[in-house]
Protein backbone atom coordinates (compact mmCIF):
# COMPACT_ATOMS: atom_id res chain seq x y z
CA UNK A 1 0.00 0.00 0.00
CA UNK A 2 1.79 3.20 -1.36
CA UNK A 3 0.84 6.43 -0.24
CA UNK A 4 0.93 9.77 -2.16
CA UNK A 5 3.17 12.43 -0.62
CA UNK A 6 3.63 14.58 -3.16
CA UNK A 7 2.39 18.64 -2.46
CA UNK A 8 -0.78 19.73 -3.81
CA UNK A 9 -0.97 21.25 -6.97
CA UNK A 10 -2.67 24.35 -5.99
CA UNK A 11 0.63 25.89 -5.44
CA UNK A 12 0.20 26.61 -1.75
CA UNK A 13 1.50 23.77 0.69
CA UNK A 14 -0.09 23.48 3.87
CA UNK A 15 2.15 23.97 6.60
CA UNK A 16 1.58 22.60 10.29
CA UNK A 17 0.60 24.90 12.32
CA UNK A 18 2.06 23.71 15.57
CA UNK A 19 5.39 23.25 14.76
CA UNK A 20 6.04 27.23 15.26
CA UNK A 21 8.34 28.63 18.00
CA UNK A 22 5.63 30.68 18.90
CA UNK A 23 3.64 28.21 20.98
CA UNK A 24 6.70 28.05 23.64
CA UNK A 25 5.10 31.58 24.52
CA UNK A 26 1.93 29.74 25.85
CA UNK A 27 4.59 28.30 28.63
CA UNK A 28 4.97 31.85 30.07
CA UNK A 29 1.66 32.01 31.73
CA UNK A 30 1.88 28.25 33.21
CA UNK A 31 5.92 29.50 34.37
CA UNK A 32 5.32 32.81 35.96
CA UNK A 33 2.11 32.13 38.67
CA UNK A 34 4.88 29.18 39.53
CA UNK A 35 7.00 31.98 40.72
CA UNK A 36 5.99 32.25 44.18
CA UNK A 37 8.23 35.22 45.29
CA UNK A 38 6.62 37.40 43.01
CA UNK A 39 3.29 37.30 45.47
CA UNK A 40 4.32 36.18 48.67
CA UNK A 41 2.84 39.57 49.88
CA UNK A 42 0.54 41.77 51.22
CA UNK A 43 1.78 45.16 50.30
CA UNK A 44 1.46 46.41 48.08
CA UNK A 45 -2.85 46.80 47.94
CA UNK A 46 -4.95 48.06 44.72
CA UNK A 47 -8.27 48.66 45.40
CA UNK A 48 -7.90 47.12 49.02
CA UNK A 49 -7.45 43.82 47.80
CA UNK A 50 -3.71 42.18 49.04
CA UNK A 51 -1.31 41.96 45.55
CA UNK A 52 -1.97 38.26 45.68
CA UNK A 53 -5.41 38.65 45.29
CA UNK A 54 -5.00 40.76 41.97
CA UNK A 55 -2.18 39.78 40.47
CA UNK A 56 -3.97 36.05 40.11
CA UNK A 57 -6.61 38.00 38.43
CA UNK A 58 -3.67 39.79 36.28
CA UNK A 59 -2.45 36.16 35.46
CA UNK A 60 -5.54 35.44 33.95
CA UNK A 61 -5.86 38.11 31.83
CA UNK A 62 -1.73 37.38 30.92
CA UNK A 63 -2.76 34.10 29.84
CA UNK A 64 -5.39 35.20 27.61
CA UNK A 65 -3.36 38.19 25.89
CA UNK A 66 -0.56 35.46 25.57
CA UNK A 67 -3.05 32.73 23.88
CA UNK A 68 -4.63 35.76 21.86
CA UNK A 69 -1.21 36.76 20.45
CA UNK A 70 0.15 33.30 19.80
CA UNK A 71 -3.32 32.30 18.13
CA UNK A 72 -3.05 35.50 16.07
CA UNK A 73 0.40 34.41 15.16
CA UNK A 74 -0.19 31.13 14.11
CA UNK A 75 -3.20 31.20 12.21
CA UNK A 76 -2.99 30.26 8.71
CA UNK A 77 -3.71 32.29 5.95
CA UNK A 78 -6.86 32.13 3.91
CA UNK A 79 -4.82 30.39 1.08
CA UNK A 80 -3.46 27.93 3.28
CA UNK A 81 -6.83 27.41 5.02
CA UNK A 82 -8.46 26.23 1.39
CA UNK A 83 -5.61 24.54 0.51
CA UNK A 84 -5.77 22.51 3.97
CA UNK A 85 -9.86 21.66 2.80
CA UNK A 86 -8.52 21.05 -0.19
CA UNK A 87 -6.16 18.06 1.38
CA UNK A 88 -8.42 16.97 3.41
CA UNK A 89 -11.70 16.17 0.97
CA UNK A 90 -9.00 14.36 -1.48
CA UNK A 91 -7.90 12.20 1.22
CA UNK A 92 -11.49 11.79 2.20
CA UNK A 93 -12.18 11.13 -1.25
CA UNK A 94 -9.36 8.53 -1.70
CA UNK A 95 -10.08 6.33 1.41
CA UNK A 96 -13.65 6.01 0.56
CA UNK A 97 -12.64 4.95 -2.87
CA UNK A 98 -10.56 2.45 -1.38
CA UNK A 99 -12.34 1.48 1.46
CA UNK A 100 -15.26 1.12 -1.55
CA UNK A 101 -12.57 -0.99 -3.93
CA UNK A 102 -11.87 -3.22 -1.08
CA UNK A 103 -16.01 -3.75 -0.53
CA UNK A 104 -16.33 -4.91 -4.33
CA UNK A 105 -13.36 -7.21 -4.11
CA UNK A 106 -14.91 -9.28 -1.22
CA UNK A 107 -17.96 -9.62 -3.38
Amino acid sequence: MATDRRPPTGGVVPRRSDRSPWNWLLLVPIVVPLIVPLYNRVEPTLFGWPLFYWLQLAFVALGVLTTVLVYRATRRSPAEQAAARDAIARDTARKSAARDARRDGER
